[in-house]
């Protein structure tokens, strides 16, 4: 038997019966979606080296609509998390700068479609972009772990997702409080599992 096989991914099932992962509340969670909010945003997330990140599209639902997403970026340190709104020109050059920059790693799962969605929307290639289901691959364990996955497996808790979240409209000018909640915790979640792995 080799090492690979000695680790596989927990099932649906076995999350399932563990404990709630604890989840950023709204006063660690901050909308950005001006240009004067990105600057402080940019101000307080360039003091760490390491950024949970994640994005979300408003979903398509015909087969050949094509999303103009990324409408949501989300950075996250282990302390807070930035939900940034892409309608605002300036607001949007600020955040490609972010993604731009290579003195910052920023930590995800399934990060391959957002990027691509990015470099469309935002003519930026992110850079020091680290996906976090490949650790996993180099570290034995056979398939995608995503972050609930992830999550199980390093803390031994279920990560909590709404799916009437994940399926809702992140194009809309005025998010609500379930996706804040939602997006922030996707990416800082990802920065939780990044820095339990010791990869800092």
């Amino acid at each position: 038997m080799t090492s690979r096989e000695q680790h596989p991914t927990p099932s649906k099932d076995d999350i399932a019966l563990l404990e709630p992962f604890e989840q950023l509340g709204l006063n660690r969670i901050t909308l950005v979606s001006t240009a004067a909010q990105a600057r402080e945003a940019c101000a307080a997330l360039i003091e760490h080296t390491v950024w949970g990140f994640d994005t979300e599209s408003k979903p398509t639902f015909l087969k050949d609509q094509v999303s103009d997403g990324p409408h949501i970026v989300q950075l996250a340190t282990l302390e807070h998390a930035w939900v940034f709104q892409l309608n605002d020109p300036d607001c949007r050059a600020q955040v490609a700068g972010l993604l731009a920059h290579g003195g910052h790693i920023k930590a995800g799962f399934g990060l391959g479609d957002d990027t691509r969605r990015i470099v469309a929307k935002l003519a930026v290639e992110p850079a020091a972009v680290m996906e976090l289901n490949a650790v996993f691959r180099a570290r034995g364990y056979r398939k995608d772990m995503g972050i609930k996955g992830a999550v199980a497996v390093l803390f031994n808790r279920r990560f909590l997702k709404s799916k009437k979240a994940a399926t809702s409209n992140w194009a809309n000018p005025r998010l609500t409080e379930a996706q804040l909640i939602y997006a922030a915790n996707d990416a800082w979640g990802a920065a939780r599992v990044y820095h339990a792995l010791g990869l800092d």
